[in-house]
Formats: structure tokens, C-alpha cells, sequence
């Protein structure tokens, strides 16, 4: 089955329980109370998918100033407008809460809470383990659970059912559990969670089936899979393989640097080919809460069955060796014109992960900028979309966004592009600054046209 579209089309031997009966029944009406938990880059599209479905939804989250802002309309997402909360809020199908207890009311509840890495890259789930407390206390028989936040294989059965278990109800008998990864792509125009086919796994059968009816009732296509453990294995495999790929232009980009090729010419010759090849491009690092985090899920799942992923690993390495390549490009670029880094101005243009979103998770412009300041340099940025650096978990860089002008740009001993926003015209940009560092092949096609000198890193 490759398309779910209501309880009709579920096999009727699947459906055991009076609870299953329900659930199944209110999902084929659209009167199932959704319950999002974590309105963040994922479970804000969910909300906005659910709502416009036809579901009633009820969204959850712990900082009670997003709570506020969404209850008065209002998005603090930059790709998503406001006026796509506000009329959500006017239709009369959503409410954000801080109000856990609210659980109760929920006929399906969806995770969507970060899952970052620890000190040591090893897999952070204190906040899936403090959500499925929470909905342990609240859980009442016959809610459905999915959960959305990537992760290592066994976490949906082994981390969460547990704490979900905790009040007595049992997974399976008494309320039915689940795992769809998430597939977001913020900012993407041509992808949307409206429109991305959804893998969905069930601790059982009849768990699975209510899944993909929910879901198959808000996307144009559900693909089933045999189990929670398959599902998780999904969303690792695809971010490990963007990954992997990253991690190879990457270091080719090193070899032909050295050869004296233009690693960018290369990629676009490459892709002409029609089948077989798939272009990546490189960059300063990854960034995103994904293509950097989920590989380390992998390798460290893959050493708790005594493997050892060297291959993954060694694509990490390369990866993340790439803002202190970026900042070795720009020591350099600065002695060809014989100024030293120490008190050097650098202005880092883009402080977001990828161009045009204002999701800076993991992105590497706060490492190249944290790198260049030990190294005594006098640090600047410029985002559009980014006013100010926001607190991070592993960066202490605060700053606000400096204005993009003639004479900011003529100022700074070296310009860093870190990310290519659409939003910033690069003619300009090489025509005021001096030096320019590009790490993202944004002015390759420039040529001379302005006074800047530019390196390519």
C-alpha cells in the first residue's frame, strides 16, 4: 500500500480494539485533536498541514514566548508568514499552549524536539526522554504517538515507549505508537511537508495503520515500512548519504585546488550527465540540525553492536575540518597583501546554515567566526535574515548584524561569504571590498568585475 487517503482503505483485520475503532473512525472524520509538541522548523509546517487538512490542532511548546507570539498570529520563522499563523488562528483550528496536561485532549500527538549531539557526539535525547514523560502523565488509552525527531534505530522502541509506558498503559494494547521522520527542508520553495512523500513505521500492525491513516489524510503520499526501527534507519540513511557526498567535494575541491582546477566548473561539467551522478557542492562546513548530527547517531549506534563505521567517520572528519581550511585561506589571502590576521577586520557575510532561511543551527559561519576571533582577528556579520547571533548550545559569539554599505564593505580588510543569500548582490559586494574570501562560489562568474581581489576557498 503507497497512498493512504482514510480508514476505507485499511485492511479491516487490522483494526482489533474499541480504541483502534475509535481513533480510526474520528481520523476518517477529521475530528482527531492533533497535538504537535516543539513548534520549531518542524512542527510548525505539521501545525499549518493538520489545520488546513481539516484537523482541530493543538500545539505545544516549552517557551512560552513563541506560545504567545503564534496565539496572536504571529511567526518568529522567517520563511513562514505571519499571516499564515494568523489566519490558522482566525480559522479557528489551532491553539498553542504551555500547558502540558493538555495532552489529555489529544486524540494523536506528534513529537518534533530537538535531538542534537553532546560534548562528545554522542546522541542527546534528554528532550525526547522529558516529552514522552510528559505525555506519560497525561496519556490517556487510545492516543496515537509518533515520534519525528531523527534519531539512532530503537530509540521510538527502547528510549520513549518507557516513559509513555510509565502510567500503565502498554504500547499496542492500550494506545498505539509510531515513527515517521521528519523531511523538512526550510525555505525550499519546491518542497513543503504538504507535499513529501511520509514514511511511516508502527511498534505493531494496527499502530501502523492508524499512522498512515493520519497522515494519508494530510499528505499525497504515506510509504509504509515494517517497523519504528526501519523508519529511524530511513532518515539517517538519507542525511548520511548527503553527508558522505559533502564530505567527497569537499576534499576534491582540495585536490584541484592544488591542481589548479576549479572545483565548481568541474561539478557543473559533471551534472550534464544524465544518469548516475547526483551534484553536491562544498562548502565552509555543515550545518543544519541534520546532515551534521545524524551520522554520528549512526556511528554511535553502530558501536553499541561493537561495529565501527570508519567510513562515515572519516566523511565527518572531512567535514568538519573545513571552517579551519576556510580560515587557513583567509590567513593566507591577508599575507599575499601583507597584513597579518591578528587585528585584521573581517566581516563574515551570512550567519544561517543555507541561503535565505533564518535557521543558523550548526552553522559553520559561527565556528569560522569564533575561529577567526581566537586567532585576534576584529569580527563582523551581515545576514538578512538574521538581526542578531541567537544564543547557541556550543558557541559563545554574540553579535548583531552590521549593515551591508559602500563604506562597510570598503572598511573591512577581508569580506568571508559564508552563505550565498539571494538577497545580497554580489556585484556590490566585490566592488566596494578590497579582498574577498568565497567559500560558497558565489562570485565565481564575476570575474574582474570590480576592484575586490577574490579567493576562492
Amino acid at each position: 500500500m503507497s497512498k493512504t487517503n482514510g480508514l476505507a482503505e485499511l485492511p479491516p483485520q487490522t483494526i482489533e480494539s474499541d480504541a483502534a475503532v475509535r481513533l480510526g473512525r474520528v481520523i476518517q472524520e477529521r475530528s482527531a485533536r492533533v497535538g504537535v509538541i516543539g513548534l520549531g522548523y518542524v512542527g510548525l509546517p505539521l501545525v499549518e498541514l493538520f489545520s488546513q487538512a481539516g484537523f482541530p490542532v493543538l500545539g505545544f511548546d516549552v517557551d512560552d514566548s513563541k506560545v504567545d507570539q503564534l496565539q496572536a498570529g504571529v511567526s518568529y520563522i522567517g520563511h513562514i508568514k505571519s499571516e499564515r499563523i494568523a489566519t490558522l488562528r482566525r480559522g479557528g483550528k489551532f491553539e498553542a499552549t504551555s500547558d502540558f496536561s493538555r495532552l489529555a485532549e489529544a486524540d494523536a500527538i506528534i513529537i518534533c524536539v530537538p535531538t542534537p549531539l553532546g560534548t562528545h557526539r554522542e546522541p542527546d535525547l534528554s528532550a525526547v526522554i522529558a516529552t514522552g514523560r510528559a505525555i506519560g502523565r497525561h496519556l490517556r488509552a487510545g492516543t496515537l504517538v509518533v515520534l519525528e525527531s531523527t534519531t539512532y534505530p530503537g530509540t521510538t522502541r527502547d528510549v520513549l515507549r518507557p516513559e509513555l509506558e510509565s502510567n500503565g498503559l502498554i504500547a499496542g494494547r492500550d494506545f498505539f505508537l509510531a515513527y515517521s521522520p521528519e523531511r523538512e527542508d526550510p525555505g525550499n520553495p519546491k518542497f513543503s511537508a504538504g507535499t513529501i512523500p511520509k514514511v511511516v513505521g508502527g511498534w505493531d500492525e494496527t499502530s501502523a495503520e492508524l499512522a498512515q491513516s493520519l497522515y494519508g489524510a494530510a499528505v499525497p503520499e504515506v510509504v509504509p515500512v515494517s517497523s519504528c526501527e526501519v523508519a529511524e534507519a530511513c532518515k539517517i540513511l538519507e542525511n548520511t548519504y548527503r553527508a558522505v557526498n559533502i564530505a567527497l567535494v569537499n576534499e576534491l575541491k582540495l585536490v584541484f585546488d592544488r591542481m589548479g582546477i576549479d572545483v565548481w566548473e568541474v561539478i557543473d561539467a559533471a551534472k550534464t550527465k544524465p544518469f548516475g551522478f547526483q551534484a553536491f557542492y562544498p562548502g565552509p562546513g555543515l550545518g543544519g540540525h541534520c546532515i551534521p548530527i545524524d551520522p554520528f547517531y549512526l556511528t554511535w549506534a553502530a558501536r553499541q553492536y561493537g561495529l565501527h563505521t570508519r567510513f562515515i567517520e572519516l566523511a565527518g572528519e572531512v567535514n568538519t575540518a573545513m571552517p579551519h581550511h576556510v580560515v587557513d585561506r583567509v590567513v593566507a589571502a591577508l599575507n599575499e597583501r601583507a597584513l597579518p590576521l591578528k587585528g585584521s577586520r573581517i566581516l563574515v557575510l551570512g550567519a544561517a546554515y543555507k541561503p535565505n532561511v533564518d535557521d543558523c543551527r550548526e552553522s559553520p559561519s559561527f565556528e569560522l567566526m569564533e575561529l577567526l576571533e581566537e586567532r585576534g582577528a576584529v569580527i563582523s556579520y551581515n545576514d538578512p535574515h538574521i538581526p542578531s547571533l541567537p544564543p547557541m548550545r556550543h558557541h559563545s559569539v554574540r553579535l548583531d548584524s552590521t549593515p551591508l554599505t559602500a563604506e562597510v564593505l570598503s572598511s573591512q580588510d577581508c569580506v568571508l561569504i559564508a552563505t550565498d543569500h539571494a538577497a545580497y548582490d554580489w556585484g556590490f559586494v566585490v566592488e566596494h571590498a578590497s579582498l574577498v574570501v568565497d567559500t560558497r562560489g558565489a562570485t565565481r562568474r564575476l570575474g574582474r568585475a570590480g576592484r575586490a581581489v577574490i579567493v576562492m576557498a
